[in-house]
């Protein structure tokens, strides 16, 4: 996706911009001989930017990770939506088809009156027995 832009080498030698480096100790001689100075001091920059480069392609690998993850929370957040939506619909369906019995069956029910209890408790009496003595069979 995103690539890092590579500079001419004149803008990343940091030596170039900012001059001379001081050596890993932070000390500078005056004695010393300047040329291992700037040698050094060269070097030291050199892996100050190796140091650099390597931590922000860690970065960037970490940010590619999170951006990856944070995608797939939102793909499944959309497919969750439109799941909860279609329960939501046929779950109303349903209520609609429950409801639309329950009020034929009550119609039903003060038409014959009280009648339709005794044959579903007779019916249940009849189930129980057959129970019973199938238990006993066994």
């Amino acid at each position: 996706m995103s690539q890092r832009i590579r500079q001419p080498t004149s803008l990343r030698d940091r030596s170039n911009l900012l001059g001379v480096t001081p050596p890993a100790s932070g000390r500078s001689s005056p004695f010393s001989n300047s040329h291992a100075q700037q040698a050094t001091g060269h070097r030291y920059a050199d892996d100050l930017e190796s140091q650099n480069d390597e931590a922000l392609e860690g970065l960037s690998a970490k940010v590619k990770l999170l951006k990856d993850i944070t995608i797939g929370i939102g793909n499944e957040v959309r497919e969750s939506t439109v799941q909860l939506s279609q329960m939501n619909d046929a779950f109303a369906e349903t209520s609609g088809i429950l409801q639309g019995t329950f009020r034929r069956m009550n119609n039903m029910a003060e038409r014959h009156g009280c009648r339709w209890l005794w044959y579903i408790i007779f019916l249940v009496i009849v189930f129980w027995f057959f129970i019973i003595v199938w238990w006993f069979r066994r």
